[in-house]
């Protein structure tokens, strides 16, 4: 729910190495009644500074009256604390295995961090909300393969609790954990879950925050824009590969699915989410038709 917000309020809080001021209000209007989902993951949630910035930026988004759904990773989190217990992680096509032990462990890390965003949010003045499995659960999931334990799929994504957060100027902080018909907690991938809530709420951008600047060509050079065709056969000809495949493939979804556009951005930058937002060019790789 934007609102409408004067350029001397803005100039209090407006960063100073962030895009111009002056097209702001024009964003603002953009964006005015539409949804954004940001997924905050990758190997940017270790570094203190890179959240800090983080959460400014979605402080700002809220003081300006758009409507932001954060969600968030956990495995760089994850893997630190199945470490100092001496856990060794097992992955299939980049999954991790995740028994009875382990999900234990990664549901206790993933709510500690949605707290942590949360409370950094609130300490700024903005009312965030939790959203995870013992709290708020919005995703029913369907187990993903067998051999993977409790991992899940998000089958459906209760959208009102979200819906009515939103009306109520709240964030909301959404952990991509989920529960089972058997009422058991599932991991889900980031992306997944991200993807999955973008295209219920039909948001008008989905950015995938991680530690690359986006999605380069052949020649190594980053692209600024780009159609899912053109981007599956990125992955035909491996210019795409690795980590970054199952990430382009939950963008071409949402896409392909409601989502009006998709942007890789790096996180580790200041500011991205502001530049993405508020500028013509940009920031990372955006995806659409």
């Amino acid at each position: 729910m934007s609102q409408n917000i004067s350029l001397e309020e803005i100039k209090k809080f407006w960063p100073k190495d962030a895009p111009d001021i002056n097209n702001v209000q024009k964003y603002v209007s953009k964006y005015k009644d539409e949804k954004i989902v940001i997924k905050y993951g990758g190997n940017v949630l270790i570094d203190r500074n890179v959240f800090n910035n983080f959460i400014l930026d979605i402080n700002i988004l809220n003081k300006l009256g758009l409507s932001v759904i954060i969600v968030h990773g956990g495995g760089p989190r994850i893997k630190r604390e199945l470490d100092q217990k001496k856990i060794e992680s097992k992955f299939i096509d980049g999954l991790r295995v995740t028994d009875k032990n382990i999900i234990d462990i990664v549901e206790k890390v993933l709510i500690d961090f949605n707290d942590d965003i949360v409370q950094n949010l609130k300490e700024l003045g903005s009312n965030a909300v939790s959203f995870h499995s013992k709290k708020n659960n919005i995703i029913e999931v369907s187990p993903e393969r067998k051999e993977l334990g409790f991992v899940g799929i998000p089958n459906k994504i209760n959208s009102k609790l979200i819906e009515d957060a939103i009306d109520q100027k709240q964030i909301p902080i959404v952990a991509p954990l989920g529960i089972g018909a058997n009422q058991l907690t599932y991991n889900i991938n980031g992306d997944t879950a991200a993807s999955a809530i973008a295209k219920k709420l039909k948001s008008r951008r989905l950015l995938l925050m991680t530690n690359v600047e986006g999605v380069y060509d052949d020649q190594k050079k980053l692209i600024s824009e780009i159609k899912p065709s053109d981007l599956e056969n990125l992955i035909k000809w491996k210019v795409v590969q690795g980590g970054m495949i199952p990430k382009i493939q939950n963008c071409v979804d949402a896409v392909e699915n409601g989502v009006r556009g998709v942007v890789i951005l790096d996180g580790r930058k200041s500011h991205s989410i502001l530049h993405e937002i508020f500028s013509d060019q940009g920031s990372g790789t955006l995806i659409r038709e």
